[in-house]
């Protein structure tokens, strides 16, 4: 059974950094364009960042542009989310996804898609 797995989430104080990892099992991550998505309690889940199979291209939302960076490793087959001066508003689960059609942060593109469980992040002084 193909799955992604996240790692790196916890409790980190406003202001610090925290790095979440995505890795895979069944796929070949290296081969697919990876997208990082969060979900708050009480809201819906919401694409923040994209990265292309190469690299070479990344998307970011606006609430998490110059703040998170998305990289990737294809020798290692994984996928990196480093986040930097979170915030409160930061807090939710994570989720990294693979599709190989999807371009963008929307959803719907996702639907398709392998899916990790989550990883909790937990912004909070």
């Amino acid at each position: 059974q193909s799955q992604l797995v996240e790692s790196g989430g916890g409790l980190v104080q406003p202001g610090g950094s925290l790095r979440l990892s995505c890795a895979a099992s069944g796929i070949s991550l290296d081969y697919y364009p990876v997208g990082w998505f969060r979900q708050a309690p009480g809201k819906e889940r919401e694409g923040i960042s994209w990265i292309s199979v190469t690299g070479g291209n990344t998307i970011y939302a606006d609430s998490v542009k110059g703040r998170f960076t998305i990289s990737r490793d294809n020798a290692k087959k994984t996928v990196s989310l480093q986040m930097n001066n979170v915030k409160p508003e930061d807090t939710a689960v994570y989720y990294c996804a693979a599709d190989s059609l999807a371009e963008s942060l929307s959803l719907e593109d996702w639907a398709s898609g392998y899916w990790g469980q989550g990883t909790q992040v937990t912004v909070s002084s």
